[in-house]
């Protein structure tokens, strides 16, 4: 235990789990952190962003110790986070996703890791698949104009082991030691009620990825180091409550195109949006000369995922709009 460590009360940890038509895997999660957890430790809100599958009633019956807010239409992830995150008067605040599983005192564990480096002011832990392998989406480095291109032109396909060109995954690192890093995944991301507020929580034009990017990034700038902790270890399934791919990928290069135009120069940005405007065409003609050749029924499934994309690039390339909880 690190010196000087204060009592530990109701106050110190608020966590924050935000539903959307995930019934079963967020009861799970809820019973798997109500086990692994000290109940002295924590205060928690959960907010449903009116789910149709019965999710806030299952939880309100099961949990009743647990507060929930049952919200009459969905307002997103950042919205949802910066409304629970208003309610806590905490020390730390931890964003945990509702496909999760809390492994081994995992909230515990990186409670005590932030008390013992302080400096960081944003804390994340070592994600695994259901299988217990590695998830390495817990972390990741900036985007920058060189990793873009490495996806681009499939050279982050070729080489996923090398921290030069998989940069932004930072290459094979299995998470498995103390390291800095740009971005902790809102999946599971302990930080400062102090600096969320400096920060004014998410930037709300984020309906949904790049909302945990954008705000450790304006972090940094305000001198935050996000550090992982490895012995903080949670399965998390991702991507659950987004099941059509065509839509979760428009939204993720709508995050990218707004990621660009808060943290990017002006020079940089107009290669980078070159580069994304193109970034659907290598998919295309890729999938399409596998379906002449192979005639699999994936290949053309998978063509018409990007093509549907491909059709939306006015969507994207114009990122989300600027919102009263503006970047730095």
């Amino acid at each position: 235990m690190a010196e000087g460590r204060p009592e530990c009360s109701i106050s110190d940890l608020g966590i924050i789990v935000v539903s959307y038509n995930t019934r079963e895997m967020t009861l799970e999660a809820l019973r798997a952190l109500k086990r692994e957890t000290d109940p002295a430790l924590y205060e928690l809100i959960v907010v449903d962003n009116a789910s149709s599958d019965g999710s806030a009633e299952a939880i309100a019956a099961e949990f009743p110790d647990f507060r929930l807010i049952a919200l009459d239409e969905n307002i997103g992830f950042a919205k949802a986070n910066n409304l629970a995150a208003d309610m806590m008067c905490v020390r730390y605040l931890l964003l945990l996703n509702p496909d999760t599983i809390i492994l081994d005192n995992a909230v515990g564990k990186l409670f005590q890791f932030a008390v013992e480096h302080p400096r960081a002011r944003i804390w994340g832990g070592r994600t695994l698949f259901s299988d217990k392998h590695l998830n390495p989406s817990s972390c990741w480095n900036r985007m920058t104009l060189w990793s873009l291109f490495c996806q681009f032109t499939g050279l982050k396909a070729l080489f996923p082991g090398s921290r030069l060109i998989n940069s932004e995954a930072i290459g094979n690192w299995e998470r498995d030691s103390v390291r800095e890093v740009d971005i902790i995944s809102g999946c599971f991301l302990m930080i400062e009620k102090s600096l969320w507020q400096s920060l004014k929580g998410f930037d709300t034009g984020y309906f949904m990825y790049g909302e945990d990017a954008n705000l450790c990034l304006r972090a940094k700038s305000m001198g935050a180091i996000p550090v992982v902790c490895p012995h903080a270890e949670l399965i998390h399934y991702g991507g659950a409550s987004e099941q059509i791919r065509a839509e979760k990928m428009v939204r993720l290069l709508t995050a990218k195109t707004t990621l660009m135009r808060h943290h990017w120069s002006v020079l940089t940005r107009f290669f980078g949006h070159a580069v994304f405007w193109a970034f659907p065409l290598p998919r295309i003609l890729g999938y399409g000369l596998a379906r002449f050749l192979r005639g699999r029924t994936s290949d053309q499934e998978n063509l018409r995922t990007w093509l549907q994309i491909w059709r939306a690039r006015r969507d994207w390339l114009s990122g989300y709009p600027t919102t009263t909880r503006p970047s730095r």
